[in-house]
């Protein structure tokens, strides 16, 4: 086995099991009497975790070394602890749950990217080329899983979920370790990265996209149930998005040197805009849907191997651990969390429609906040 297919075995199972997890989580989890704002609120924890683990983790990693060792350990505890989910009943008990779990789920990813990347070298830009096989695992289990609960019901996403954590765990103890360059350099506190501006707005960049996300991740599956779609066809939405991204992971070490990544990540936010105004609008058009499903390309897929390499090159050597953690905590963390509890409360009042204009406006907010940050000196650590 190559070291590429061995990369790539971990992102595809880590997005499998996203796949398996956040198209349908909502609906097992309201299949189980859990009301929508509560939805929300477990949503909100569990992308809360990423606040906490990867900060954690990529302290530990870039003070103790051994990047991979840490990896596996997160990815072998994420299994063990996503199996209580058969034990418990009540909402504390699943919120605790999913807490758990989600510490050492959220952990692995950050770092093993730094080691993804330290292996390609000046290669970077072809980060995305390992990242397609998560898209492609994304879009197996997202379309396998639309009928098969049609014929076994929804409780067969714990199962699921699990198996594909430990297939998870498996392809990290596959991965040799891949020390960061430059580990002889001075390595900058947390208060030293947040006191440059263009981190600052980038992540706060970061956040407000996320942010908009996540009406999409805790309840787009939710509308379209409510809208009268049946789950076969809302797997083929979530899997279409996916599919057009895997083309766009394939081209994205040419876009990067065409346009540059803040071009990029700009173009994803306005279309992040339109996107969720559709949803907002027009959940009822499948024709619009489709449409729109094909927009995650852009606000899922090139936003985030544009963004990742921003942060490859605005937290070089020693620090990468620690930029893929403040990255992950506080665009998917930070703005994720907030996104799905707002989403929840707003959901709860006013129904489908204005959740997804609030995410329409994060979004367009975001495009204000990175246009700022592009002014600013060109991404040099």
């Amino acid at each position: 086995m190559t070291l590429y297919q061995r990369l790539s075995s971990y992102y595809f199972f880590y997005f499998a099991a996203l796949g398996a997890l956040i198209p349908f989580w909502g609906l097992y989890l309201q299949e189980r009497g859990i009301s929508a704002a509560a939805i929300g609120g477990l949503m909100a924890i569990l992308t809360a975790t990423k606040i906490i683990a990867p900060l954690l983790w990529g302290w530990i990693t870039d003070h103790y070394g051994r990047r991979m060792f840490w990896v596996q350990i997160a990815a072998l505890f994420a299994a063990l602890t996503f199996s209580i989910i058969y034990w418990v009943a009540t909402p504390f008990a699943i919120a605790m749950t999913m807490f758990t779990f989600g510490l050492f789920w959220n952990a692995s990813l950050p770092q093993f990217d730094a080691v993804a990347l330290n292996h390609l070298g000046k290669n970077s830009n072809r980060y995305a080329q390992l990242r397609v096989w998560g898209s492609i695992g994304f879009i197996t289990f997202v379309i396998a899983l639309g009928p098969s609960i049609s014929i076994w019901s929804i409780d067969i996403i714990p199962a699921v979920v699990l198996l594909l954590f430990i297939g998870v765990w498996i392809s990290t103890l596959l991965v040799p370790d891949c020390a960061a360059a430059a580990l002889h350099l001075p390595t900058p506190s947390l208060r030293q990265l947040l006191a440059r501006r263009e981190i600052r707005w980038f992540l706060l960049t970061c956040a407000l996209m996320q942010f908009s996300h996540g009406s999409y991740y805790t309840f787009y599956s939710i509308a379209l149930t409510d809208a009268g779609y049946d789950t076969s066809t809302i797997g083929v939405l979530w899997a279409l998005g996916v599919m057009v991204e895997v083309v766009v992971f394939m081209r994205m070490h040419w876009l990067l040197e065409r346009f540059g990544a803040w071009p990029i990540m700009l173009t994803s936010l306005l279309l992040a805009t339109v996107r969720w105004s559709a949803i907002a609008l027009m959940i009822d058009s499948p024709i619009i849907q489709i449409i729109v499903q094909t927009f995650h390309a852009a606000t899922f897929g090139a936003f985030h191997a544009a963004a990742i390499d921003l942060v490859h090159h605005y937290f070089p050597g020693r620090t990468q651990g620690r930029g893929q953690a403040l990255y992950n905590s506080i665009g998917f963390g930070i703005g994720g969390a907030a996104g799905s509890l707002i989403a929840g409360l707003i959901w709860t009042v006013w129904g489908a429609p204005a959740t997804f204009l609030i995410a329409a406006l994060a979004a367009l907010f975001g495009t204000v906040s990175g246009y700022r940050c592009s002014q600013f000196a060109q991404p040099r650590g």
